[in-house]
């Protein structure tokens, strides 16, 4: 087992707001020049993408990640991801973009990092060829010219090499190739143009893409072979261009080649919506069989073979069809009037929907005879009035002798289509028509769920349909349309829901009916449904011996009144008086004890249904919260393979419930069953302190689940749980004369800080960057030779002004009292930022403090500084560079020495200049002396 001998301290921690950066893994194929941000992540489309949102804070930030819109996910940029590590398998190209990690713990303002994500791929590569004949010198001779345009989509923008053959070719060889790149084009298309075609130029063409292996993707390529028959398609077709047959026929549509080198490839389609179930495509042959009227639209037949512009042909297929007969009658117009009169004028106008409209041919009849034109009796088939081909029938001047039954026929003739026709009586009896709500209908009240019928009644004849639609809302009817339309004036509605509560109009439709302005009526339908309360849930923690108040209250509702309100405490009825006129109800708990603490549960009704608030109420007190972000928690124990960790802590609203005495440690190896419980006494709490308990004698390297429970004179409270991890501590003994050259990868086991926001770069002369700037940073390390390594910061784009970057030593445990930390630096550049040296001592906490600081333009020289330090325990140095106000501020430093005593007192004048001469270098300041850490600091340059 583990002997659990425990060390407890505590200090005032309070809370930390959230900080976050990003990481990231997965299948990253990083370009070069994209080092020098490490916000940029490049990968293969089809890899796996893994990000990772690394956060401190205290309490524990919440992480969600989140991305900008242009080309993204919408599946993830509707639902977000809730955790530190954002996974994406077989990323595709729609997914780049800059992705967003969100840390936030309601501490201070959340923590908001971004990364951009770019997607690498290389498609495959389309060649299309085209070709221009031109006379020359008057028609004596013509010239013919070929173009060969190769396309693809790639990222990043590809390379193309053209070949004839195996020959690579390139721009002006010959008189007779170009290569170029067409405007309005981006980089995706080449043209290689063959001028005043020659024998020679029969042949193979080769278009090669590549994106110079980027992410391991290969090159891809596409061959054309060039001939004297090269041509475009050309196409014929059986039918004419609008094809007119019935429903039920069986139609064979024929498109054949004309010519085309190399043989085109024929494709047929249909708009609008796919090709029909009922079809058959062979080769250029398009067969319907038993053609439907929904089968109508164009049918598009296209050849394509990549020479000249593809051919197309397109069939306009109407499938003759009648339906909705429908009639109007129209009274004076000239007299503005709405009803029939004698001596004035009428007009009766008949419509059908058709395929094809114009072929649609109307009779009129009266009384059963073809009605007879005469000057009092005229036929119009296109009114400007009223809808495309309508024909009326207009009665100049009624006469008693014009009332009886008219009768309106629409036909296709020589068709096979049916006959449609609608009839209109006029007589003295034909009125206009009235609109109203039966008495005790104007307002319609029903339960959610249930059905309501909404009805208008309809007096006058002919009597037309009813049109109903919304009045305060601009939503759809339940059918989904705007507008519905009913005969007998009833609307009804299924199953309705609250969001169907409000006010409906009916009116009369101007169609079957009197062609004038509608008659409208108003009906409103109020929807009841049960109450929406608040809070459906509520964690109540209250010190033994205090007073609760519990509310449960009524957000919504119909009707908005709490009817009844029951309460129960623990499942038992409780004796509660009804709440008249309110919208809550209210329980008193006098004094929480461990007898009244349990769930209380409120049920309120409308009478219409009931919605339940519940309440846990208790004197436990909440759960610690582990604080994660302790500096190097594993200490090791050189006697055994044992180590120890440092788990810290604070208490989450003690004062919320009575005093912590204790907590309860349950620690358990991740591979064991058995659980080793020990107790861990209290004598004070306070919102913000950080507990300390030091686990002992844990296994190398076993991990374990330990149980955390704060346990008050009320008993257990809520209890936090997590896993430590052996980490190998990074202490290492103080060297006696140890010089960090940056000569091996390693770099000394120095590390970039993950909480900065850019990273030091290890690099020499014959790994720079051949178009970095000039006039700032160093020509070679201090040693003067192209091999020898140093470490810089790169100012230029992306960087901003005040950004960090951060170098942080291995952890060294401290066998003396005074160290000497010397190091070169060189800072030239008119826009140099600062360079700060830090210390940072392991204690309960990690505290950095600044021990020097130097700004501004130094010179193009390397310079030497000692940095004396008394650091009270384990440490690390930090070498911190601020980039200044633009991109000529790179700051570098090399060969850094960390020695046991005192540094070499060899003080310089704070106005001595120390440079060469005509550098045009202002006179060096003295630097800046910062931190309780420092004693002295003298500055040798040498």
């Amino acid at each position: 087992g583990v002997l659990l001998i425990s060390l407890f301290t505590s200090t005032l921690l309070s809370t930390a707001p959230a900080q976050a950066q990003i990481i990231h893994a997965g299948q990253a194929c990083v370009v070069k020049e994209d080092n020098i941000s490490e916000r940029v992540y490049t990968i293969r489309e089809g890899d796996t993408l893994v990000l990772q949102c690394l956060v401190t804070g205290h309490p524990r930030p919440q992480v969600r990640w989140t991305k900008t819109a242009g080309s993204a996910s919408d599946k993830f940029q509707e639902t977000s991801v809730l955790n530190e590590t954002l996974r994406i398998e077989k990323i595709q190209r729609l997914q780049g973009g800059r992705y967003y990690c969100k840390a936030e713990n309601g501490v201070g303002v959340p923590a908001i990092k971004s990364i951009r994500v770019d997607v690498q791929y290389l498609d495959e590569p389309v060649l299309t060829v085209h070709q221009t004949i031109s006379d020359v010198r008057g028609s004596f001779y013509q010239e013919k010219t070929v173009f060969l345009r190769c396309t693809v989509n790639s990222n990043p923008p590809a390379r193309f090499i053209w070949k004839r053959g195996a020959e690579t070719l390139s721009h002006s060889q010959d008189n007779g190739v170009d290569i170029y790149e067409p405007l309005y084009t981006q980089g995706e298309t080449k043209v290689l143009k063959l001028k005043n075609l020659r024998p020679q130029d029969y042949a193979s063409y080769t278009c090669q893409v590549s994106v110079r292996n980027v992410c391991s993707i290969p090159d891809k390529s596409i061959t054309f072979q060039l001939t004297n028959t090269t041509a475009p398609p050309a196409l014929k077709l059986s039918v004419n261009e609008t094809l007119v047959v019935n429903p039920g026929d069986n139609i064979t549509m024929q498109c054949s080649l004309t010519g085309g080198d190399p043989q085109p490839e024929v494709l047929w389609s249909h708009s609008p919506g796919p090709m029909p179930p009922n079809s058959l495509v062979q080769g250029g042959n398009l067969t319907i069989w038993r053609i439907r009227v929904e089968d109508s639209g164009y049918y598009n037949c296209t050849a394509i073979n990549n020479v000249g512009n593809p051919a197309k042909k397109i069939v306009n297929l109407l499938v003759r069809s009648m339906k909705n007969a429908t009639f109007q009658i129209t009274p004076d117009v000239i007299k503005e009037s709405e009803t029939i009169q004698l001596g004035q004028d009428l007009k009766l106008s008949c419509h059908v929907d058709a395929v094809p409209q114009e072929k649609v041919v109307y009779s009129w009849y009266k009384n059963g005879k073809p009605a007879r034109f005469s000057d009092r009796l005229l036929i119009t088939r296109n009114d400007p009035e009223l809808p495309p081909v309508t024909c009326s029938l207009e009665i100049i001047d009624l006469r008693f002798s014009d009332y009886g039954t008219y009768l309106c026929v629409a036909t296709f003739q020589g068709a096979p289509i049916p006959d449609l026709s609608v009839e209109v009586n006029i007589s003295s009896e034909t009125v206009p028509p009235t609109i109203s709500v039966p008495k005790g209908q104007s307002t319609i009240t029903v339960r959610e769920g249930s059905r309501a019928e909404l009805q208008c009644e309809v007096r006058g004849k002919p009597k037309p349909p009813i049109i109903w639609s919304r009045v305060d809302k601009e939503t759809p009817m339940p059918s989904g349309t705007m507008t519905m339309e009913t005969y007998d004036g009833k609307l009804h509605l299924e199953s309705v829901s609250r969001e169907m509560s409000g006010t409906y109009k009916c009116q009369t439709a101007r169609y079957n009916g009197f062609n004038i302005r509608p008659r409208e009526a108003l009906v409103q339908l109020n929807v009841q449904f049960p109450p929406v309360v608040e809070p459906a849930f509520q964690d109540v923690r209250q010190g033994m011996g205090h007073s609760v108040t519990l509310r449960c209250t009524m957000l919504k509702g119909s009707p908005m009144k709490v009817a009844t309100s029951v309460w129960r405490f623990n499942g038992s009825l409780l004796a509660q008086p009804l709440a008249e006129q309110q919208d809550y109800s209210e329980l008193k708990v006098d004094s929480v004890s461990r007898e009244t603490s349990g769930s209380y549960e409120c049920s309120i009704s409308n009478d219409v249904g009931v919605s339940t608030c519940l309440f846990q109420v208790s004197a436990k007190a909440y759960s610690p919260e582990f604080y994660y972000d302790t500096p190097n928690p594993t200490l090791s124990q050189k006697q055994s393979k044992n180590y120890s960790y440092v788990l810290q802590w604070t208490q989450k609203e003690p004062d919320a419930v009575d005093p912590i005495l204790k907590y309860r440690l349950e620690v358990r190896q991740l591979s064991q069953r058995n659980t080793i419980q020990t107790f861990i006494p209290v004598k004070k709490m306070e919102k913000g302190l950080l507990l300390e308990h030091i686990l002992p004698n844990l296994k190398v390297p076993q991990s374990y689940e330990v149980r955390l429970t704060p346990i008050t004179s009320f008993g257990a409270g809520d209890m936090a749980a997590r896993i430590i991890r052996y980490m190998e501590p990074p202490s290492l003994p103080i060297p006696t004369d140890n010089t960090c050259r940056f000569e091996d990868e390693k770099i000394c086991g120095f590390m970039q800080d993950k909480m900065d926001n850019f990273d030091w770069t290890r690099q020499n002369a014959l790994t720079q960057n051949p178009k970095r700037t000039v006039n700032t940073g160093p020509p070679t390390d201090i040693s003067g030779t192209p091999e020898g390594y140093y470490m810089f910061i790169e100012a230029s784009r992306p960087r901003v002004t005040g950004d960090k970057a951060r170098l942080i030593s291995p952890l060294y445990n401290i066998t003396a009292k005074y160290y000497c930390v010397s190091f070169y630096y060189h800072m030239y550049g008119k826009h140099i930022g600062s360079l700060n040296l830090l210390v940072r001592v392991r204690n309960k906490r990690a505290i950095d403090t600044q021990v020097w600081s130097l700004s501004g333009n130094r010179g193009n020289m390397w310079q030497q500084a000692h940095v004396p330090i008394n650091p009270p325990g384990p440490f690390q140095i930090i070498f911190e560079g601020v980039r200044g106000t633009s991109y000529e501020g790179d700051i570098a430093i090399d060969d850094v020495t960390l020695k046991k005593g005192d540094c070499p007192r060899k003080p310089i004048g704070p106005n001595k200049a120390v440079a060469l001469p005509g550098s045009g270098v202002p006179a060096l300041h003295s630097p800046c002396l910062c931190g309780p850490l420092t004693f002295f600091l003298y500055v040798l340059l040498r």
